[in-house]
């Protein structure tokens, strides 16, 4: 029988500006090596203080309108008393406590239980960290 608990990390490319990344495809794929149909739970956590992860739509514009939500509620200016890297930067760190840096999934039979338009998505505003880690575990 497999382990009750797997988990793995990936890194990922985000670029040097923010974007909404679908990472849905690499948690089946990870699920389908470990889940075995199994029912549990998957986590996905990125351990950044700038990043977060959303479970939304994607390709119909929402993952851009999530980006222009997040521009126009935490504008990148100089209004932030966290004051390090690019201009603007210190809004980066207030992202997490709006678009949380984990997600949890029911997994039902090896596969997440997600809505038909439902996506997993790497959200990171920070263009001056380009490279993430995704944490990926899964609890059967």
């Amino acid at each position: 029988m497999a382990d009750s608990f797997q988990s793995t990390t990936f890194e990922i490319l985000t670029g040097d500006h923010e974007v909404a990344l679908d990472i849905t495809e690499r948690c089946a794929t990870f699920l389908e090596r470990v889940a075995a149909g199994r029912d549990g739970l998957l986590n996905v956590f990125v351990p950044h203080a700038t990043a977060g992860v959303a479970v939304l739509e994607t390709g119909s514009g929402s993952d851009d309108d999530l980006l222009a939500a997040l521009r126009e509620l935490l504008p990148p200016d100089d209004r932030w008393l966290h004051r390090h890297g690019s201009p603007g930067h210190g809004r980066d760190h207030v992202v997490p406590g709006f678009v949380a840096p984990h997600a949890t999934l029911p997994v039902i039979g090896g596969r997440m239980a997600l809505g038909v338009w439902q996506s997993v998505v790497l959200v990171d505003t920070n263009g001056d960290n380009p490279r993430r880690t995704v944490r990926l575990s899964f609890l059967g």
